[in-house]
This record gives C-alpha cells, structure tokens and sequence, in this order.
C-alpha cells in the first residue's frame, strides 16, 4: 500500500482497509486546514465493466455541481479474483485559506464477476452512513443492484440501454417496488412534457386537452420507452385508458380511451439523430387546433394552427441539457421524489401489454 498527498492506492485489499484510508486521507486534510469540510449529501455507487470504465468517469466528471458527495466506482473485470483499490479526496477549487473547500471522496474498486452477488458486504463500509445511497448500473448487473437494494434508497436506470422496451419497464417496475426509480429516459422527455404542458396551460387553449384526438412522438431508433414513457405521462394526466399498441412498417400504433372518445396514439422511430431520447411531438384535437414540437439548433422547434387555420411558430431555446446535464439531474434527482413517474411507467406497460 502506499499514501501520498490526497490519493491512497493498494492491491488485494479488504473493504475495511479502504475505511481506514478514507480516515486518514481525511486526517491529512484537516492536518493541512480547518478550511477542509468533506461533502455529506449523497452515497453513489456505479457498477460498470472494465473496458468502459474511462467513458463512464468522464461522464461523472461533467455532471458539474451535482457530484455525489462520495463516489464508489465497482470496475468489473473477466477473470479477476482479488480487489484492487484507489482513492482520492479533492477540493470543489483551489485552496484558499480564507473560506471553505468542499471535498469530494472517490474511491475505484477493481474486481471480478463474482464479487457482485454479495457486493453489499463490500460497499457497506464504505458508503458514508446517515446519507442517502443512489445505485447506478450502466452496464447490466442486475444481481449486482439487486445485492445493494438493501442499503440503498435510490437506484439510477436508463431504460434506452436494454434493447427490449418490455424488459427494461418490467425490470424498471420490479425496482419501484423496493426503491426510489431514478429513470434516465424519462429525464429526457422532461423538456417535451415541460413544453406541452406550457402550451396548454393558458386559459384560451387548456378546454383543447380534453379534445385531443391523436398524438404522434418521434423517437430515435434505440429510445423507444421514452416515447412509452411520453404517452404513459399524458394518459395518467389526462385520464386516458390506453391499450396494447400494434407494430406496423417499423412504427407502434395504438389508442386510448378518453372522456370525450378515443385518441389516436402512434410511435415512430426517427434514424438520422445523433442524441438519444424523443425527436418530436405532434398533438392534434377535434376542434382544428394542433401543437408540433421538433428537435432544432439550440432548443425545439414549436408550431401551433388554431381552429381557424392561424399558424404561428416560435422557438423554444435551451431546452436539452446534453447527456451530461441529464446525468447530473439523475443524480439531484435521487434526493427528489417525482411522483408522476411510476404512474406514467404503469401506462408504459399498458402500452405493450
């Protein structure tokens, strides 16, 4: 083992010796100022594979101010028998002795597939206790989550990374029910349920949400429970009752049953995008009245025709907050509780019930 500075470093170790170092790297901090204060806001836990472990602290690095207090980063590697370990301890910014420097711990665990099963035995002593715990599994291993869902309160998911829609909002409703969802691609529609709800939020436009006769989403081609998780949105906040969706020429078509009739409901997927997530959103009512949204350069496009046949279209700026900032809002999300969520994921399964 070896110390030196704020980063401590050793080969095949316990968890409890990476206790050990967290206190004393701890210790050099407060030997150097009283200025020193540690974060103590939230526990997160990341599970990924080895290969991509340097894509995936990339993206930690760039979620800005929404850092976890204390990070435990689990690198599965094939073959692996033993536990390796790395930690640091770094200041928000540069010293001054003047005011308070937050700290921000991380530790790096390299193991083997079979730690996972009992992977709580080894972060327990490592998560700061009396914090919230968020649990974070990129890459697969669901019996690693499943083995941390008794110490933690929250687990992140992004429910575009498992290729079958079904499976990911099953997986997604079986979490739900021993933990709080922290659900990336729900986070990615939250500018299209923003914008719409906006729309129809004056008082000239909002009797045209219980005429609504048909909604269309555009969807990039890997994120169709986005689009799931749209439709399941509007229907638990419109009162609608959606049925089994049909698949035809590449695109989902469905309807739900409303107050005043049934709404036409139609999913399709859009190839040419680079970012994940929803493309577009078209709503149109009994009345005339319609609402397109669109994908543009630097927000969404909106378009509105009244009953009458008026056009009128504006821009929406600074609507999507990249991966980056999508991150970092599931990570402030972990201390929030959207209760709109797990209604809408109910819809979802609906859908493709």
């Amino acid at each position: 083992m070896q110390m030196s500075g704020s980063v401590w470093a050793g080969q095949n170790i316990t968890p409890s010796q990476v206790e050990v170092a967290l206190r004393d790297l701890l210790k050099e901090r407060h030997a150097r100022s009283d200025a020193y204060v540690p974060a103590r806001v939230l526990n997160l836990v990341v599970i990924c594979d080895r290969d991509w472990r340097g894509e995936i602290q990339n993206r930690l690095d760039q979620v800005g101010r929404y850092h976890a207090s204390r990070t435990i980063l689990c690198s599965v590697e094939e073959g692996r028998e033993t536990i390796d370990a790395w930690a640091t301890m770094e200041g928000e910014r540069a010293h001054d002795p003047r005011a308070i420097s937050v700290l921000h711990e991380q530790v790096v665990l390299d193991m083997g597939p079979r730690h996972l099963k009992n992977l709580e035995t080894i972060v327990d002593p490592l998560v700061v206790t009396d914090l919230q715990t968020l649990v974070w599994s990129p890459h697969g291993h669901p019996e690693a989550v499943d083995s941390l869902l008794g110490l933690a309160q929250a687990v992140l998911i992004d429910s575009i990374n498992e290729p079958d829609p079904g499976a990911a909002i099953a997986r997604a409703c079986q979490l739900i029910q021993q933990a709080y969802v922290v659900d990336l691609a729900w986070l990615r529609s939250t500018p299209w349920r923003e914008r719409v709800a906006s729309t129809f939020d004056p008082g000239q436009w909002r009797p045209e949400l219980g005429r609504i006769s048909s909604v269309t989403v555009k969807h990039r081609d890997d994120s169709l429970s986005a689009g799931l998780l749209f439709l399941g949105w509007l229907a638990t906040r419109l009162g609608w009752q959606p049925a089994s969706m049909l698949k035809q020429d590449g695109a989902l078509y469905g309807k739900a049953s409303g107050r005043r009739g049934d709404v036409s409901l139609r999913l399709e997927p859009e190839e040419e995008m680079s970012a994940p997530g929803l493309a577009g959103v078209a709503i149109e009512t009994a009345s005339g009245v319609s609402i397109e949204l669109d994908r543009g350069s630097g927000g969404l496009t909106a378009k509105r025709r009244t009953a009458n046949g008026g056009d009128s279209s504006w821009t929406v700026m600074g609507a999507s907050r990249g991966e980056a900032g999508i991150l970092g809002e599931g990570i402030r999300q972990a201390l929030l509780r959207d209760k709109v969520y797990a209604p809408a994921l109910a819809a979802a399964g609906q859908l493709l019930a």
